[in-house]
């Protein structure tokens, strides 16, 4: 990633993440209802159903938070514990993340994830890098994937070329993947094709993001499930809106050959019951395994696709407790 620059309190104004059109574009010819609008003519309405908000933290939370630019289309949140912020010799593991949203909507600024992440980054003891990547439809895939590698690279890089005085507090020889649903998806291709990084120590997929022509019973079962917050209808419309065109479900970033999951690192997989995707994330996971390779697979019970953000319930509010403390375990074992 060429020219990146490091900017405090950057302010993330990407119209392309919402905002309202007051021309007519057309029929609409794609549409989840209350998160994405495609009109004939390309343009694309995102509602602002999640409220975006700056990395300002209540002094509470332990946390400093900042924004950085990396370039004109991409930028990152930075969570950093402030028990490595204010001593010198601490440094901690970073966690890279991706968020969820189908490829298509989401960002680093929603409330949901940047709560969820203060509360992670103090209560996993790491450095959190949340990645605010390029879009689709108007960014098709790979462009999410490129965007992952450019930002993990320019970091792992930072160690030699001296970087930014916050990155030493990252201890660059532990450096975790991580995200959820498609963020997820994104975090196991990157993991991929930086799979020979020695510093690469492990990934972490919350209900990631897969599919398929064929249907599982979990899609099938749970298609329409009330209790989650991902529907079959909506699964199948992201993809359409963010692989190539004319590509189907059975495209390889989309149903990947499982045989390919034997690259990755050191793995955890979060699943939920009610989730259309977790009969594909179980069958990774069994794979995996057969490859010899080291997966923990959890599955919370009672609950549904990104319970983690989207949830308030008191269920799901004790399967985040456990949630958080997996994430300690795995990233300090």
């Amino acid at each position: 990633m060429a020219a990146l620059s490091f900017t405090h309190n950057h302010q993330p104004s990407d119209n392309r993440r919402g905002g309202s059109h007051h021309h007519r574009h057309g029929p609409v010819v794609e549409e989840i209802e209350g998160l994405i609008k495609v009109f004939n003519d390309g343009c694309v309405e995102r509602p602002p159903i999640v409220p975006t908000v700056s990395a300002t933290v209540h002094p509470s939370a332990k946390v400093t938070a900042f924004d950085i630019k990396l370039s004109n289309d991409t930028w990152a949140r930075v969570y950093i514990p402030d028990a490595a912020a204010f001593s010198p010799s601490v440094t901690l593991p970073l966690l890279v993340y991706f968020h969820g949203g189908g490829f298509c909507v989401g960002s680093a600024a929603w409330s949901c994830y940047h709560d969820f992440l203060t509360d992670l980054a103090v209560k996993a003891s790491c450095v959190v890098v949340s990645v605010n990547y390029r879009l689709a439809p108007e960014h098709r895939l790979p462009a999410a994937y490129d965007d992952g590698v450019n930002v993990v690279t320019w970091l792992m890089k930072q160690g030699s070329n001296g970087g930014y005085s916050w990155v030493s507090k990252c201890d660059l020889s532990n450096v975790f993947l991580a995200g959820d649903s498609a963020g997820a998806n994104i975090a196991y291709q990157v993991a991929l094709k930086m799979s020979n990084a020695s510093n690469l120590k492990g990934v972490i997929l919350i209900h990631p993001f897969f599919g398929g022509e064929a249907r599982t019973s979990s899609e099938k079962q749970q298609q329409n499930s009330k209790s989650s917050a991902l529907t079959l209808s909506a699964s199948d419309t992201y993809w359409r809106l963010a692989l190539p065109r004319g590509a189907s479900r059975d495209h390889p970033w989309c149903n990947p050959p499982m045989s390919s999951s034997a690259r990755l690192p050191t793995t955890m997989v979060f699943m939920a019951e009610f989730d259309i995707l977790k009969d594909r994330n179980m069958e990774m996971c069994k794979v995996m395994r057969s490859h010899g390779k080291r997966v923990e697979g959890i599955i919370h019970g009672g609950v549904g696709h990104a319970f983690h953000i989207l949830d308030k319930s008191s269920v799901s509010r004790d399967r985040i407790h456990d949630m958080m403390c997996r994430l300690r375990n795995f990233i300090h074992p």
